[in-house]
């Protein structure tokens, strides 16, 4: 049976999952832009320093990899919510991509000879898009769950209510708390990497208290975050096809859908065990057990929000303009063709995989370093 035969609303629900899936990857991948928070933290010389960027230096362009696919998706497949958020929120997306911008600038040019802006200007470029850069993106995530002023007319033109265009969202406090978690995950991954990538005992025993500390905010961010969707009305989509507030909605939807809870459950659990793990025991391959745990919690939430007739990017200003899967979505023609093309992302993940793989088959020392046989970036 192929893509052709299904619905279209199981076409929809299709891509949200691979979406979601994605997006999971996305944010474990992070951990480049949460280690480079830590450069000055963990390091004592410009030795160790050149040791933790030539560490995230191999992985950033992963990061884009991945962003790109997420991206790519996402306008494809719901062309109508990248219209209305990239499309009336540009001031919010400019200020991420800007934030992205300088961080692969920052990679090609810190070292580079006649540098005009120095060295510290690069390494601060990697600070912005590491603290800012994934601050933003949590907040403009958060959205999801707190809305947006947008109207939606019938001829699917976006008219965006706020001359801020998506920087009101830093006017609502709840989206502070995962732009805030997402900051310290990406820390806690990042020392975790480091851990795994890095021989050098100095750096690990910093990386351990980080993870330490970076863990309680964490906790607290992130806890408040899931108290506050969980007790909050959402907005779900009736019987006749409009657009209602419900009571305790995103609670509701991981009751109605107990696999998703599972999986939400084991990957907040398997985070937990990597981080406990790594403080206790001093084992260095948990960024696998974590990054893992990342993935099923990202993809967990957003499944939470995208399906059982739930508007993903609700409109504070007109709930009829809300957008849900259905509404969103390209043509079944559509969804039909990028399903066939769907079935290349498995072999794309194994690059990532296969990349991934190639570049930590030899950990980073520090005579690597000081022998100068390493690229430094």
């Amino acid at each position: 049976m192929g893509f052709e035969n299904l619905e279209l609303i199981t076409l929809q629900q299709y891509w949200w999952i691979i979406i979601s899936l994605l997006g999971g990857f996305f944010v474990f991948i992070m951990f480049v832009q949460g280690g480079q928070t830590l450069i000055d933290k963990l390091s004592e010389n410009e030795t160790e320093k050149t040791m933790l960027i030539n560490s995230i230096g191999r992985k950033w362009e992963l990061g884009f990899t991945t962003l790109v696919l997420f991206g790519g998706a996402l306008f494809a497949a719901f062309p109508l919510f990248y219209a209305t958020s990239f499309g009336g929120a540009y001031w919010v997306w400019l200020s991420i991509l800007f934030c992205f911008i300088i961080q692969a600038v920052s990679y090609e040019y810190r070292t580079k000879p006649n540098n005009f802006l120095g060295q510290k200007t690069y390494e601060m470029f990697l600070k912005i898009n590491g603290n800012i850069g994934t601050f933003l993106l949590g907040v403009a995530i958060s959205t999801f769950f707190s809305g947006s002023e947008f109207i939606v007319d019938s001829n699917n033109f976006v008219d965006w209510q706020n001359s801020l265009r998506g920087l009101e969202a830093l006017l609502n406090p709840y989206n502070y708390l995962l732009g805030f978690a997402l900051v310290f995950l990406a820390k806690i991954s990042g020392a975790l990497y480091f851990i795994n990538n890095i021989d050098y005992e100095k750096i690990r025993i910093k990386a351990v208290n980080s993870i330490k500390i970076n863990m309680i905010f964490f906790l607290f961010f992130f806890l408040g975050f899931m108290l506050w969707i969980l007790t909050k009305d959402g907005y779900t989509i009736n019987e006749n096809s409009f657009i209602e507030i419900e009571r305790l909605k995103y609670f509701q939807n991981f009751m109605d859908m107990p696999i998703v809870l599972v999986m939400f459950l084991i990957g907040v659990l398997m985070v937990i065990i990597a981080v406990f793990v790594t403080i206790t025991f001093k084992k260095t391959c948990c960024i696998k057990t974590g990054g893992v745990g990342i993935v099923l919690t990202v993809m967990a939430i957003l499944l939470n929000v995208g399906l059982n007739n739930t508007a993903y990017y609700p409109s504070t200003t007109d709930l009829q303009s809300s957008l849900t899967i259905m509404n969103s979505s390209g043509s079944h023609y559509t969804l039909m063709v990028m399903s066939y093309v769907s079935l290349m992302v498995p072999f794309v993940l194994a690059y990532i995989t296969y990349a991934w793989y190639s570049m930590d088959k030899v950990k980073i020392t520090k005579e690597e370093i000081e022998s100068k046989d390493s690229h430094n970036y």
